[in-house]
């Protein structure tokens, strides 16, 4: 059985490395793991999404839409793009923290809340919505930066995944610097307390 992830937000955000630690630590398991990245305008603060495939023989690594089982969002402007991939079935978890756009003449027109209000909408009370606290995880893990970490620890605490909390701990400490691996922990540990928030 094959499981679909897909990793979305907006460059600099890490989800490059997210995707990279699932894949590694589905690799512990086992698992064949194929993915891909869209990430030409990254470095211009553009939408970055990551497929990831887990399972037994995968041949490609897109996800077409509709196919998605899990989707990890780092910004709310990002999950709403990406929800036509989602399966009927499939679970969202997205960071409320967004990532404004440069100012246009007359402001911006981009509005977080209202996309969070979207998605409330569109899952109702299915519980298969988890919209994490930014600032609030961010205060607790020591760093916005290890949002990633976050979001990877809240999708275990569902049991999500097909591996479990030490495989991840070991695809922290191949593929971090040994200096950041203590708060990425941190992260991961604060994360599975949010796997229900709402």
């Amino acid at each position: 059985m094959t499981l679909n992830c897909l990793v979305t937000g907006v460059g600099g955000q890490g989800t490059v490395l997210l995707s990279r630690l699932i894949g590694a630590a589905s690799m512990r398991r086992g698992l064949d793991v194929r993915g891909t990245e869209t990430i030409g305008m990254a470095q211009r603060g553009g939408s970055v999404v990551s497929h990831l495939r887990l399972g037994g023989v995968i041949h490609s690594p897109l996800i077409p839409p509709g196919k998605v089982d899990i989707v990890i969002a780092f910004e709310p402007g990002e999950a709403v793009r990406v929800l036509p991939f989602l399966a009927e079935k499939g679970t969202l978890l997205v960071l409320d923290r967004p990532v404004m756009p440069f100012p246009l003449a007359g402001g911006s027109p981009y509005e977080p809340l209202r996309m969070i209000q979207y998605l409330r909408e569109c899952f109702g009370k299915t519980g298969r919505l988890a919209v994490l606290d930014g600032p609030s995880l961010a205060e607790k893990c020591g760093s916005v930066k290890t949002a990633n970490t976050a979001l990877l620890g809240a999708a275990l605490g569902r049991g999500l995944f097909p591996f479990d909390e030490n495989d991840v701990l070991e695809a922290l400490a191949e593929r971090l610097k040994p200096s950041l691996v203590e708060i990425n922990v941190k992260a991961l540990e604060t994360g599975k307390e949010y796997a229900y928030a709402c």
